[in-house]
Order: structure tokens, then C-alpha cells, then sequence
């Protein structure tokens, strides 16, 4: 699985960052491994040094193979919070995904049954 981390310039990226993003979605991600290629996370400020509250935004897009993308945002005070927030959506994202094609797959594999 293949982790990419950007940054708008408000935002202070840098090695420490992409450790922290890249440790957190691995782990978090770790039982569908096998089924995520690619995770993008885009971490900005949308007030920049006006400040705000809830405006830091982290926006984490899973490519699953075989599959469209999926797309999550979260809105924190800090950029911690916001990227545990969305580390979280895109996780419950993925597994809610990957079990609806689960169910699919295995309905229609009755289904091929009965017709025989």
C-alpha cells in the first residue's frame, strides 16, 4: 500500500508528518492491506494564519483495486485531530465497501448456483 502526503503551504509537512500519517493509515488499514493499493491524504489550512476553529482539513482518498476511489474529509482544531478523524472515516469507509462487494459476490455466487 502505497501512502502519498500533501500539504498546503500553511500547513508545516515534512519527515515527522509522513512517518505519523504513514504509521497511523498502515495500522489502521492493516486488514485490508491485501486490497488498498493507494492511499492520497491532502492536509490543509483553510483559514491559514487567521486561525479558527475547525480548520484544519484532512482529505484521505483510498484507490481499492478494482474499484472507484473513495473520498473522506475531517475538519479538527489541529492537525492531529484531523488526520485521526480521518483516518477513522476512511477505514470505516473501506471495510463498509469491501463487505458490501463481500455480499455481492457471494449473492450472486448462489445465485449461479441455483441456475444449474
Amino acid at each position: 500500500m502505497q501512502i502519498q502526503v500533501n500539504t498546503d503551504y500553511n500547513v508545516k509537512g515534512g519527515e515527522l508528518l509522513i512517518k505519523y500519517v504513514d504509521g497511523l493509515l498502515k495500522d489502521s488499514l492493516n486488514s485490508f492491506i491485501d486490497e488498498v493499493t493507494r492511499v492520497e491524504v491532502y492536509i490543509s489550512d483553510e483559514n491559514g494564519p487567521k486561525g479558527g476553529d475547525d480548520d484544519l482539513r484532512c482529505t484521505m482518498e483510498a484507490r481499492i483495486r478494482g474499484m472507484k476511489p473513495i473520498a473522506v474529509t475531517h475538519h479538527d482544531e489541529n492537525v492531529d485531530l484531523a488526520i485521526a478523524g480521518a483516518a477513522d472515516r476512511i477505514t470505516r469507509s473501506v471495510r463498509k465497501t469491501l463487505e458490501k462487494r463481500r455480499e455481492h459476490k457471494l449473492a450472486q455466487q448462489k445465485h449461479n448456483k441455483e441456475e444449474e
